[in-house]
């Protein structure tokens, strides 16, 4: 990265290019392995490690029980998965050489954006659908709105998952994208509206089911988590430090670009690999077995709170990314970027 005074130019610049696929290949590496997680865990796919260790690469030990012969060409398909986006997204380099940092970062953000809009809105439908059908099945009221049957299969973590819960994501997805604002201040009055039903319905009616604190517990989880990137992207989060204030432009600018490469998008694999290498691990447990609270008539959101972790975890790995393309932007002077007039992504 050149420390002259003019402006450097992005086409054909080596180290623009090796900064965009830096980025754009961690993004695209963390959705597939997202997507390969599903395929291992979910539909019971072999996954990468399994070939390796099929094939004997790396010094893996061969597995005592050798993957049949429809495995291993879906094992090759789970590699591919992994090959292909980065092979892609090296083209696209090279065939836009004049491509700025910037234009990526920004992308980047809006992405980022759009996955917490979703979650957003994911999160509040899930949590009033809940809260209603569990409202009517302590009172004892569901079996008559609903019928016997269905009333049993909605006492079911995994028929309510399923039946409630996921179609509910899928009309939040449209909504995110329709929608470009977000209603923090919203989550955050119902959160305080949730606890003063609560205060007033136990010390005034004497009357408090376990639904009604899971409900507050699983927004409070959401607004923290999802916020957390939001913020990012806005550039809201308090430094709690005595030196980055006082850095010049530059400096705050590789500050950003190192933390981000080797703090930041680091932490966010760790919580992936951590979270998602196993089938019972934090995050792949309670998600496989729609894992549900212990208190009676509760929600039956448990296992949602570590969806809510993979989501926090794979949208600031994004914005992380767009927060190191767009510090680079200021150390190679890209051409037209004033770091003044940036906008972000709107959420």
């Amino acid at each position: 990265m050149s420390d002259s005074g003019q402006p450097g130019s992005a086409a054909g610049d080596p180290n623009v290019a090796a900064l965009r696929l830096l980025a754009s290949a961690s993004v695209a590496l963390g959705l597939v392995f997202i997507f390969n997680n599903y395929l291992n865990f979910w539909q019971d796919w072999p996954g990468v490690p399994a070939l390796f260790s099929h094939l004997g690469w790396f010094g893996l030990e061969p597995p005592d029980s050798p993957l049949d012969g429809g495995a291993v060409p879906r094992g090759w398909l789970q590699l591919l998965l992994y090959l292909l986006p980065v092979a892609a997204i090296a083209i696209f380099i090279q065939r836009t050489p004049g491509r700025t940092l910037q234009e990526d970062s920004d992308i980047f953000s809006a992405l980022a954006a759009y996955v917490i809009r979703a979650a957003f809105w994911a999160v509040l439908l899930i949590g009033l659908a809940d809260m209603v059908i569990s409202f009517l099945r302590v009172e004892g009221f569901l079996k008559s709105v609903v019928g016997v049957g269905l009333a049993e299969d909605l006492g079911r973590s995994r028929f309510r998952g399923q039946t409630v819960h996921y179609p509910l994501m899928v009309l939040s997805l449209v909504i995110a994208y329709l929608s470009r604002s977000l209603g923090f201040t919203w989550l955050a009055l119902l959160i305080v509206v949730a606890e003063i039903q609560i205060v007033i319905a136990r010390f005034v009616f004497s009357y408090e089911q376990a639904f009604m604190a899971d409900l507050v517990r699983f927004w409070y989880g959401a607004l923290f988590l999802f916020a957390s990137p939001y913020t990012l992207i806005h550039e809201g989060h308090v430094r709690v430090d005595i030196l980055y204030a006082g850095f010049s432009e530059r400096g705050k600018a590789w500050c950003n670009t190192l933390g981000s490469a080797l703090l930041g998008m680091p932490l966010c694999w760790v919580i992936l690999t951590r979270g998602m290498w196993g089938k019972s691990n934090i995050i792949n447990g309670p998600l496989l077995n729609f894992e549900v609270t212990q208190a009676g008539y509760g929600l039956y959101v448990k296992y949602l709170l570590a969806g809510i972790l993979l989501i926090f975890a794979i949208s600031m790995l994004i914005q992380f990314a767009s927060y190191f393309l767009s510090s680079a932007a200021v150390l190679l002077r890209e051409p037209g970027y004033h770091p003044d007039t940036t906008e972000h992504a709107s959420v």
